[in-house]
Order: C-alpha cells, then sequence, then structure tokens
C-alpha cells in the first residue's frame, strides 16, 4: 500500500460523454487535491489508507470536496465491497438489502463498505438500523452530511463513527483541478482575470467548477481564449454578481457592517440579502455579525453576542433557505441595539499599552502562593479578599504592577446597559479615591 497504486477506475473503460466531474474523479489517493488536515503525511486517512485498518466514520464538509471520492477509494483500497446508498431516496428497505449483501460478501471473505450520501437525511429509526451491523462489523459505515453531526446523527451512531471534518477547496486547489481539466478536454487557456472569476464563483465546491468549466469549454468553441466576456456569457445568471475576494465583495460587506454601525435595519437588510444574492455563504456572514456585536454593540446591549451566536447555530441546524431568516434577525436585532465600541476601543488600547510597555512584575500581594516557599516570600499576603468587604468591594486595593500610574482603558459609553455599568464605575472610582485618602 506504500505506492498508493489504488484503482479506481479503468481510464480506457470511462465513458467520454460522463460528466467532467465523473471523469476527473480521483483513481488513487495521491490525486486527491485538499484535504491535507486528513489526508498527509501522519494525518488521520492516510494513516488509515496505509495501515490497513478501515473504520466507521462520518465525513462532514461542504458540497464538492470529495466525501464519495474518499469513501469509493477507501473501499477500492481494500478491495470492499462498495454499497452506496442515498438517504434523500433511500429508506430502510435498503439498509436491509445492503446487509444481505454485506452477509454473502463476508461468507466469501471479503468486506463490505457502507456508503451513505446526505445521512443527515436519514430519521432515528433509519440511523439505529445501522447500528447491530457497525457493532458486529458486519461492515464500515460512511456517512457523508453537509450539515452539523452534532446535531443531525444520532449520538450512538457518532459514537461508532469518526467525524472527520472536509474543507472548502481553496484557490489554489480549484486552480490545480482547472489545469486538469484544461488538460483532459484539451480546452483552449483561460485569461488569469477569467480564472479568477470562475474559481470564485465555485466557491471552493469543485463539482461547481468543473460543471461550470465543462459547459464554458463547450460554449467557447474554436475561440483562442476563453476570457471574462466568454465567462459571462456562458454562465449568465448563474455568474453573480458578487466576485467572492474581489472589490465589490468587500465594498458589500463594508456597506452591511456600516449599515449595522449606523442603526439603519432597513439598509442592514438590504446588503444583507445582497451577499446572499451574490452567492457568499451565509457561515461567512455569520461569522462577521458575530463580530460586529462585539465590537460595535458590546456592551451596551449584551444579548447580541448571543443573538448572533443563536442565529449562526441555527443556520447550522436549517441550512439555507430557512437558516438564513435567523441571521436575518440578527441583523435586524444588531441594527435597532444601542451601540458601543467602548471594550472594543478599551482592548485596542490595552494592547498598544502593552505592546510599548516593559514586562512588569506582579504585586506580591496579587501573586499565588501555593507552596511554604511561596508564602515565606509573601505571595499573597495582605490581599484583601473583595467578598468579605462592605459591598463586595475592597475599596482602595490596587491591581496594577507597583510602579505603574493607574490608567482608564475602558469608558463606558451613555447609552443601553453601558450607562448604568458607567454609573456603577464612577461610584467604585469615588470609593477608591475616598479610601485613598484616608491613608
Amino acid at each position: 500500500m506504500a505506492d498508493q497504486q489504488l484503482p479506481f477506475f479503468d481510464e480506457a473503460e470511462i465513458d467520454r460523454q460522463a460528466p467532467l466531474a465523473e471523469r476527473l474523479r480521483p483513481r488513487t489517493l495521491n490525486e486527491v487535491i485538499g484535504q491535507q488536515q486528513l489526508l498527509g503525511e501522519g494525518k488521520p486517512l492516510r494513516v488509515a489508507f496505509e495501515s490497513g485498518r478501515l473504520h466507521s466514520m462520518i465525513l462532514w464538509g461542504p458540497p464538492g470536496v470529495g466525501k464519495t471520492t474518499l469513501a469509493r477509494l477507501m473501499s477500492d483500497a481494500f478491495d470492499a465491497q462498495f454499497i452506496a446508498i442515498s438517504a434523500v431516496l433511500g429508506g430502510v428497505k435498503d439498509i436491509r438489502e445492503a446487509v444481505e449483501r454485506a452477509n454473502a460478501a463476508r461468507t466469501s471473505g471479503r468486506r463490505t463498505v457502507v456508503f451513505v450520501d446526505e445521512v443527515h437525511r436519514f430519521n432515528k429509526a433509519q440511523q439505529d438500523a445501522f447500528l447491530p451491523h457497525v457493532e458486529s462489523g458486519l461492515f464500515t459505515f460512511i456517512g457523508a452530511t453537509t450539515e452539523n453531526p452534532s446535531f443531525e446523527v444520532n449520538s450512538a451512531l457518532l459514537s461508532r463513527a469518526t467525524v472527520h471534518v472536509l474543507k472548502s477547496l481553496d484557490d489554489t486547489d480549484m486552480a490545480t483541478l482547472l489545469e486538469r481539466a484544461q488538460a483532459l478536454l484539451a480546452a483552449p487557456p483561460m485569461s488569469d482575470a477569467a480564472a479568477k472569476r470562475l474559481i470564485g464563483y465555485a466557491d471552493g465546491d469543485a463539482r461547481r467548477l468543473l460543471n461550470a468549466y465543462e459547459n464554458l469549454v463547450r460554449m467557447a468553441g474554436g475561440l483562442a481564449e476563453i476570457d471574462e466576456a466568454q465567462l459571462e456569457k456562458s454562465l449568465g445568471e448563474q455568474l453573480r454578481r458578487y466576485d467572492k475576494g474581489g472589490e465589490q465583495f468587500y465594498d458589500t460587506i463594508s456597506a452591511l457592517h456600516k449599515s449595522v454601525r449606523g442603526s439603519d435595519p432597513d439598509a442592514a437588510l438590504y446588503w444583507f440579502v445582497r451577499m446572499l444574492d451574490g452567492g457568499v455563504d451565509p457561515r461567512y456572514a455569520a461569522r462577521r455579525l458575530v463580530r460586529m456585536a462585539s465590537e460595535d454593540i458590546g456592551l451596551a446591549d449584551p444579548r447580541a453576542l448571543r443573538m448572533t451566536l443563536d442565529a449562526a447555530e441555527t443556520y447550522e441546524r436549517l441550512g439555507s433557505p430557512e437558516g438564513e431568516l435567523a441571521l436575518a434577525q440578527a441583523v435586524v436585532f444588531l441594527a435597532m441595539a444601542p451601540k458601543s465600541n467602548a471594550v472594543y476601543a478599551a482592548y485596542k488600547a490595552v494592547r498598544s499599552f502593552i505592546q510599548q510597555d516593559g514586562t512588569r512584575p506582579v504585586p506580591l500581594h496579587l501573586r499565588n502562593a501555593p507552596t511554604k516557599l511561596m508564602n515565606d516570600l509573601d505571595y499573597g499576603r495582605e490581599y484583601r479578599y473583595a467578598h468579605d468587604e462592605e459591598g463586595g468591594f475592597a475599596a482602595g486595593e490596587r491591581y496594577w504592577p507597583d510602579d505603574m500610574e493607574t490608567p482608564h482603558f475602558y469608558q463606558p459609553v451613555p447609552r443601553g446597559l453601558e450607562l448604568r455599568i458607567g454609573e456603577r464605575l464612577q461610584e467604585l472610582r469615588r470609593l477608591n479615591e475616598e479610601s485613598s485618602r484616608k491613608r
């Protein structure tokens, strides 16, 4: 197995009319593009291939990243019978037939791999039907899903299968795939600008890239070069107005962020939907919303952070288009929430201060004293335990390095919850000053 010559399809038998994505499906492990976090030297799936120890697993990742390909390669690598079930079209009857075929194969000494595509589509009873056979080792179970298996796959099945996370292909991977496709089809070269737009359109989905490229080449005819004009002609409405990685991509994100910061829910929704219409991954939009909750709202309304995290989790459970409504709800909440960048500004100020300042020692009274020696060195001595003080506040106690002036990095704004936080902070500072005057 060291040379990884794992036959997948005999090239001579490939139907020349088959889709390009099928014709370019890897025939050996080394032909797989991307997923080095699983297939690199010493990584989990590479070790499984090389050691000959196949295990049940869930392959979790976005569309077009090689989940089916990896399952087929594993089956071929171990000379196992490969049984594919679509959870969209299949049911318990298909599972029973797979069990019968696996039993027949075992009598002849051959292993079986049962591959379930879109396994999250199976209900609990259907998923449970696999358990005794996975437990007994009758077959190796490989499930593929685009949804978070923590939510969509039964815990009993999860406990018997290792979850491997596959990632979208990056631009370098997609460029390599495009080169292979061009060579196979003996197609004219593409301009750099056209190739970049096509890769951006595919957004890490190899199947989407190859399907679009195949149609593009078919329409190119005898062109010496495929340029952006030909690309737009071929893809038409499919080629979104919004090119990932291009200037408009970042401009639209900026417009959404500024609309939220400016408390305009209608404009924020407009730019959010423009992002989705342009083909942005809603998960990316969700991450940006979480950032906005911390940067622009912060403690003025701490619910904003929880709202955005809940919206992101809801999208993971529902997917598109249903889950997009939860993100839209978060957009409106953020736009209407009181605004504060006080924590954000304080955080940046502290980072800047520390980068320029020296490494000051921790005062003795703030140090921990877990050993007798540390206690003898006065670690922790004279520290005042706030819970034992009046009001739970040790007025006048210092928590700064001994030779450092007391800065005020955090300045709450007079809006939302931070209005009350600011009042509380002023009162605590007043108590500190009174205590200092008494000394």
